[in-house]
């Protein structure tokens, strides 16, 4: 399978960037605050109140790859779950919003995952029947984000919100819509305590992150730390950008009864959009790694 996708690659222009066209209407995916003189500790707790401070609730935080010198941060609010699970087909996943820390020498370098990137891609066409709630939620993450810092610049790629309704790397590739199947249980309640049994167990290589469910829909999202040594984050991110930090943690979705994940392909594609082809062979084998881990916890 690694041979194969790596000569579908080739045949579709292996010179060619990972890139979203150009276009004033873009939407960056990641939004940088500032660089912050403080260590990573005292700046993770200044950005948890000023979130609170806004209404939001801190749902986790964990270091991706174990290193100490990055921190991602998960969090949400009650307007944006009661709209993002209105959406069917996974759109609780849109509920989950994310900062990331990266500390470098003195300093904290303090980016967030832009909420209408996440919104356009995985509530796709539904957006604009929520403008009103996503919108303040955006203003509202950069209010609480300015205790932090006052740059507020875009980086990371981007695309305009049509592209990421449907955006695929390629036409061969999958889509949001092309969910990879985990496994199938006889309810969600069976399902959940499954899942639970697997990280418990797993937790050095497989840690939970957070946790959001939806009792009433019989939906949870849970974002789970990939620390497996030989084939989790710390073999694809020091490759692919340790920059776009805000996208970790990588999730899986329960939905009633069945459990899937976003594909690889899709997924490091969209978080990553900036990437050429030549650095998204080098992690050619991540995509089918992160499937495994996932199941591995399923299962």
């Amino acid at each position: 399978m690694k041979q194969l996708w790596i000569i579908l690659l080739l045949l579709i222009g292996a010179s060619a960037p990972l890139r979203a066209e150009k276009h004033a209407l873009d939407i960056p995916a990641y939004i940088k605050v500032g660089d912050v003189s403080k260590n990573m500790e005292t700046v993770a707790a200044e950005l948890k109140a000023a979130l609170e401070s806004r209404g939001f609730e801190i749902l986790g935080s964990y270091s991706p790859e174990n290193n100490s010198n990055l921190r991602v941060i998960a969090y949400t609010r009650t307007d944006l779950k009661n709209a993002a699970v209105k959406v069917a087909d996974r759109g609780a996943m849109a509920a989950v919003l994310k900062v990331g820390l990266v500390k470098k020498n003195h300093a904290v370098t303090v980016s967030y995952l832009n909420p209408p990137y996440l919104f356009n891609a995985y509530l796709r066409k539904e957006t604009p029947k929520h403008q009103k709630v996503l919108g303040t939620v955006t203003a509202d993450v950069k209010a609480a984000m300015g205790a932090l810092g006052n740059e507020f610049t875009g980086f990371g790629g981007g695309m305009r919100a049509e592209k990421l309704w449907k955006y695929r790397y390629k036409i061969i590739m999958p889509d949001f819509g092309d969910p990879e199947k985990l496994n199938t249980y006889s309810s969600f309640e069976k399902g959940l305590e499954t899942i639970d049994r697997h990280l418990k167990k797993n937790n050095v290589h497989a840690k939970e992150v957070y946790r959001l469910v939806f009792p009433a829909k019989k939906i949870a999202v849970i974002g789970v730390g990939l620390h497996d040594p030989k084939d989790g984050e710390a073999k694809f991110l020091p490759k692919i950008g340790e920059e776009n930090i805000a996208a970790m943690p990588y999730e899986i979705i329960l939905e009633g009864n069945t459990v899937t994940m976003l594909p690889g392909k899709y997924r490091l594609a969209l978080s990553w959009p900036e990437l050429s082809m030549g650095t998204f062979m080098k992690i050619v084998s991540t995509p089918g790694n992160i499937k495994d881990m996932m199941k591995a916890i399923t299962e």
